[in-house]
């Protein structure tokens, strides 16, 4: 049988690498980025195309794809709010609008376990059903909160496009997000008083999801859990750092001053991340998908270092 195609967002991104180079022994992937790519497989197509954009019509109507895998959307916090905005919401509606044009049977959509927000009042391990709050503490979440929620609104309209939505806890590994930055750091700043539970992933486990996404009769959403959690402190000792524990207002100046100064790549407003728990279940994905993280937690957590 001939292989189906994917399309697959993000292409040029770490994730999007790592996703292409999973997929290709069993579909033919077309990656869009508008980013450039320094190398990839001959056989793996790359539309240096922008989602917002009319060309990226011409990529559905020249590869009409069986699937697609969203993962472009814009997590870079030094970028405007505006440009957010449009390249996140605004790209999403056109790729959604492609989708039911060309007749894509499939959609998968990686969002985020943070949509939930850290709260201190939650409790326990938070279900696919919960609200969506994490706008609330940390407005830079609003345009992947409303991702999500627009990907839920064409789940119900389009019941004949397998939808999926993923939403995994902190993503660790050679991707350069918060979470991993966080890590990186030595000492790593602590909000002193504070120490709360924290769930790792695997990039690797995130990867092979997405594979297990696009099987047939998998939809809806779905959170991703990692190999167990720990307390924010350990984690920080098993990655090899020093704890820097700092009176909460300290910490935010610190952490601010440190940003604008583009010592780090870690935005202060996350903070409240290392501050309030926010874990998942991911009982669903296990039983629904077959999900299961293939790496440990000394792994996945010191994976912050291969960084390429």
């Amino acid at each position: 049988m001939a292989k189906q195609t994917v399309l697959l967002t993000g292409l040029a991104g770490t994730l999007g690498q790592q996703a292409a180079r999973y997929l290709h022994r069993h579909f033919n992937v077309v990656g869009v980025d508008r980013r450039p790519m320094a190398t990839r497989a001959k056989d793996i197509v790359h539309a240096k195309v922008d989602i917002r954009r009319k060309a990226l019509e011409n990529v559905f109507r020249k590869y009409r794809p069986t699937s697609v895998i969203h993962l472009g959307v814009m997590h870079n916090p030094r970028q405007s709010v505006e440009d957010h905005h449009t390249f996140n919401v605004v790209g999403t509606m056109r790729l959604l609008e492609h989708c039911v044009k060309y007749g894509v049977k499939k959609v998968v959509v990686l969002s985020s376990a943070n949509v939930y927000g850290p709260r201190v009042d939650t409790s326990g391990f938070i279900s696919e059903d919960h609200p969506l709050l994490g706008a609330q503490t940390f407005p830079e979440l609003r345009d992947l909160v409303a991702v999500d929620m627009l990907v839920q609104g064409f789940f119900w309209r389009h019941p004949d496009i397998e939808t999926v939505i993923l939403r995994p806890v902190h993503i660790l590994g050679r991707v350069r997000n918060a979470p991993s930055n966080y890590l990186r750091l030595n000492p790593v700043p602590k909000l002193m008083g504070f120490d709360p539970m924290m769930q790792p992933i695997h990039e690797e486990d995130v990867v092979k999801a997405l594979g297990l996404a696009l099987k047939s009769g998998v939809r809806g959403i779905f959170n991703l859990s990692g190999p167990g959690q720990l307390p924010l402190s350990m984690a920080i000792t098993e990655v090899g750092s020093k704890v820097l524990s700092l009176p909460e207002p300290i910490a935010r100046i610190v952490m601010r001053r440190l940003w604008n100064w583009r010592l780090t790549n870690f935005p202060p407003p996350e903070l409240d991340h290392i501050k309030f728990p926010c874990l998942v279940d991911g009982t669903r994905a296990v039983k629904e998908m077959g999900y299961a993280p293939s790496r440990n937690l000394k792994d996945t957590l010191r994976g912050v270092w291969n960084v390429t």
